[in-house]
């Protein structure tokens, strides 16, 4: 199981809770693992198509792309313009 925090109350909102444990088969990416559990996770699609999620995994600055397996904790915060916060480095 992964856990995902969501942090904010925008991405709280969207997904209507804080943490959420899903299953996974094997490793993946933070990207397949949302757009795969679109039932619990469907909030998060807008804003990571617009480029708007930090991703930190197990502690570590991660991107979409950074891969995830069984046990690992994925936290998500909201960037609403990366633009101006200056933290549009890390995730393209």
């Amino acid at each position: 199981m992964v856990t995902v925090l969501l942090f904010g109350l925008t991405l709280r909102d969207s997904v209507g809770e804080s943490e959420v444990g899903v299953e996974i088969s094997g490793p993946m990416s933070v990207k397949k693992l949302i757009e795969a559990n679109q039932d619990r996770l469907a909030g998060l699609l807008p804003f990571m198509n617009r480029g708007e999620l930090l991703v930190t995994v197990n502690k570590k600055v991660g991107t979409l792309d950074s891969t995830v397996k069984d046990g690992d904790v994925v936290k998500l915060t909201h960037q609403f313009n990366p633009t101006y916060e200056g933290a549009r480095w890390h995730n393209p």
